[in-house]
């Protein structure tokens, strides 16, 4: 091999010229020869001796040393050497030190020098796949430029000068194509280390390529003026960015779009077309998501902070704009707000009041034994259930406009009776069922739920400690033809939070003794049981 055969002149001319090839430090290529050159030593003078090969970085020298250590009894003299002999060569030897022995070059062998190269050729790989990891890692977040090199399966690998990326197909913006040679720029959001080397890992259908975009198009956001809070995309096809401005009299929207739409349209020619919507951050809840389903128009948002749901009442006509093609609108606003968005039109609020306004009229004409005026006045002072009555204070009853203190009495009285009644009816139905009685003392777990519990065919503790969220709650399945299949969860019709059903299911391995109980801590929902998930559009 060149470099071993090389005198030293020509031998740091070549340690050089790899280290300038593969930007690696020239240390790096000598250390790399030196453990070629030591290797051919071992080979030559026998693999048990401790043979030290050193270059000099200055001048190209080359020392073989053999190290012997000094001892008392020698038992391998290829690594050892007696205090006697030690101190006829140095007599300042003492046991424990230890001798170099200069040993003549080595005259390599074909085989020799082969291994020699590929020793070397690995040493140099390893530093250059170390220092393209070091220049990448710190550079996650960052878009990047570079040239298409290959396309392979749908993938790009792109040349980024002194390293390679890859663009998964996942990752592409769909419909677009590059070609060997096209010039890219692409997101970095991801570099790993791995068996074949470090791989950087690009992305332009990543949310956070357009926001690293509009920093670049848009000057107020480079300075921190403007901040984008979310992003929510549909690469390709379109997006939203809610975003936010630290100064009152810089709007952050007109910022954003530019001189006649200048900076946005920057954007929008990067991502192939796809649409953006700039709409202003809001830190009410209602009023962002007004405004993240714009442009379609909202008259009316009803919030269930337990449950992060959202329901939004939108005009007839706007139902459609609201939704947007295939649910995208909706879909959009939900990502961007965090927010699960229920959208209804007037007409189907109006509809559903009116159906809830009747069943709770019914329900307290039957459960109350009064006529229908009293029954609606419930209902219309917002008494939803029998236990409402039950159970509210006596002064808020009696203020009902057309009730007195001994009206209120007497409809608390029959609303009590009839739970009591109800409770008993289904407690004998859950015992015939079969549930035991310490399902029963579970904190949590009402009358109704354990008949559904049984129904469902959890009836013993040990049952309900083995079950998982998505037993309670439901949760969909693919089938093998693919289709998605919904199944329904023993206690789905209750309306539980997933922490709710999660603390129902904890306390019951309390009560079982798996657990110790913590009551300072909310249970955390249990890794691999998944939240039943729910259509997002109406």
């Amino acid at each position: 091999m060149a470099a071993i055969a090389a005198n030293r002149t020509e031998l740091l001319q070549i340690a050089d010229a790899v280290a300038r090839d593969k930007s690696i430090d020239k240390s790096v290529v000598l250390h790399a020869m030196e453990e070629a050159m030591q290797r051919a030593a071992k080979a030559r003078y026998g693999s048990e001796n401790e043979i030290r090969v050193e270059i000099d970085p200055k001048t190209g020298e080359t020392h073989v040393s053999r190290y012997l250590h000094v001892v008392e009894l020698v038992d391998n003299d290829k690594i050892e050497i007696s205090l006697e002999d030690a101190r006829a060569r140095n007599p300042a030897a003492q046991v424990g030190d230890i001798i170099a022995e200069t040993l003549p070059p080595v005259d390599f062998s074909r085989i020799a020098a082969q291994a020699a190269k590929q020793v070397i050729v690995q040493k140099v790989r390893d530093a250059e796949r170390e220092r393209q990891y070091e220049e990448f890692k710190d550079r996650i977040g960052e878009i990047i430029h570079g040239i298409v090199k290959r396309v392979e399966f749908g993938s790009v690998v792109v040349d980024l000068g002194r390293a390679e990326g890859v663009v998964r197909r996942d990752e592409m913006i769909p419909r677009e194509n590059f070609r060997t040679g096209d010039r890219i720029r692409a997101y970095i959001y991801d570099v790993r280390r791995e068996t074949r080397g470090p791989q950087i890992f690009l992305s332009r259908s990543h949310p956070q390529f357009m926001v690293r975009l509009f920093a670049q198009e848009v000057p107020e956001i480079y300075d921190g003026i403007i901040e984008i809070r979310a992003v929510a995309r549909d690469p390709g096809s379109r997006a939203k960015i809610a975003v936010i401005s630290k100064d009152s009299s810089i709007d952050p929207v007109g910022a954003c779009v530019g001189m006649r739409g200048v900076r946005v349209q920057a954007v929008v020619q990067e991502l192939q077309g796809e649409r953006i919507d700039i709409i202003p951050w809001s830190g009410d809840h209602a009023t962002f998501i007004v405004n993240a389903l714009a442009p379609a128009e909202v008259t009316k948002v009803v919030l269930d902070e337990d449950t992060h749901r959202v329901e939004v009442v939108v005009p007839d006509e706007q139902l459609s704009l609201a939704i947007g093609r295939r649910g995208q609108n909706v879909r959009l606003a939900s990502q961007l707000t965090g927010w699960q968005i229920d959208i209804l039109t007037e007409q189907e609020e109006s509809e559903r009041r009116q159906k809830e306004f009747a069943e709770r009229t019914a329900l307290f004409m039957e459960a109350l034994d009064v006529d229908e005026t009293v029954a609606q006045l419930l209902a219309s002072e917002g008494f939803a259930n029998v236990e409402d009555v039950a159970f509210v204070a006596l002064n808020d009853l009696a203020d009902v406009e057309g009730f007195d203190e001994e009206t209120a009495q007497e409809l608390q009285s029959r609303a009590q009776e009839y739970l009591e009644a109800r409770n008993k009816e289904l407690d004998d139905k859950r015992r015939e069922l079969g549930v035991t009685d310490d399902v029963a003392e579970v904190e949590g777990v009402t009358s109704s739920m354990l008949v559904a519990l049984g129904e469902a065919g959890i009836k013993t503790l040990d049952d309900l400690a083995g079950s998982a969220t998505d037993d309670l709650l439901g949760y969909y399945e693919v089938t093998k033809e693919k289709e998605r299949v919904r199944i329904t969860g023993a206690l789905e019709s209750f309306n539980l939070t997933p922490a709710d059903a999660n603390k129902i299911i904890m306390a019951s391995r309390v009560k079982i003794g798996w657990i110790e109980a913590t009551p300072e801590e909310e249970a955390p929902v249990e890794d691999g049981e998944a939240v039943a998930e729910e259509e997002g559009a109406a």
